[in-house]
């Protein structure tokens, strides 16, 4: 419940203080951000923890799709290359490519005065966007697990997750290269504000990385015959 609420919120904190410190209008007055935080404590929380009790209660034992060992195996000595930072680089790359045109669009209509009209084509990049991050991380757990390293869990959303910080990384690209903006308050309220949408995206196709990883990893383990 706190993952992403809480990093937005300090984010938002700090962003609202220079806005007032500047006397800017985009400064929310304290009234509203109290009435936030009341809508977050007595309606979003009190929900969370109903879907966690009712999550736990629902949840069906973990089955494995083949007989294991109680014991994890030792892994074998890997190459650099094969750790979780490169992994990540790959994994990340692929997916952002497919999206890089798209970017500046976006970017130039949210912070520049362009006006975004192709809605259509951002819903086909953004599926495009799933399904590659889907596949990639899918590749990268095979080669994984042909190198005898069981520990896929957390490097399957690190590597699906990876999108994200390629497109933080544009930011500073297209900050210094393609806009005007200058001065403190404009440059605290876009990296701000975009470290919280790819932090965002980071989340988002992590998950899409580790459900693929999980529904392959099932798959292909059914079909071992024990005998």
């Amino acid at each position: 419940g706190c993952l992403f609420c809480g990093p937005l919120f300090l984010t938002f904190c700090f962003l609202n203080t220079v806005a007032i410190a500047y006397s800017a209008t985009a400064a929310l007055p304290f009234g509203t951000i109290v009435v936030i935080v009341l809508i977050w404590t007595l309606v979003t929380s009190p929900l969370l923890v109903l879907g966690g009790i009712a999550g736990k209660n629902s949840r069906a034992e973990f089955q494995a799709p083949c007989r294991t060992t109680k014991y994890p195996r030792e892994i074998p000595p890997l190459p650099w290359y094969r750790s979780a930072i490169p992994q990540m680089a790959m994994a990340g790359f692929l997916p952002f490519s497919a999206i890089y045109i798209e970017l500046y669009y976006i970017f130039a209509s949210v912070w520049g005065h362009r006006i975004y009209t192709i809605y259509s084509i951002l819903f086909i990049v953004f599926i495009i966007l799933l399904i590659v991050t889907a596949f990639i991380t899918v590749a990268l757990t095979y080669f994984q697990l042909a190198a005898e390293d069981h520990e896929w869990w957390w490097r399957s959303f690190l590597c699906g997750g990876s999108t994200g910080l390629f497109i933080y990384a544009y930011c500073l690209y297209y900050y210094y290269a393609r806009s005007d903006m200058s001065g403190f308050m404009q440059t605290s309220f876009f990296f701000g504000y975009m470290a919280c949408i790819c932090y965002g995206f980071f989340l988002l196709l992590g998950t899409v990385g580790f459900r693929a990883s999980l529904f392959f990893v099932r798959h292909i383990y059914r079909s071992i015959k024990c005998e």
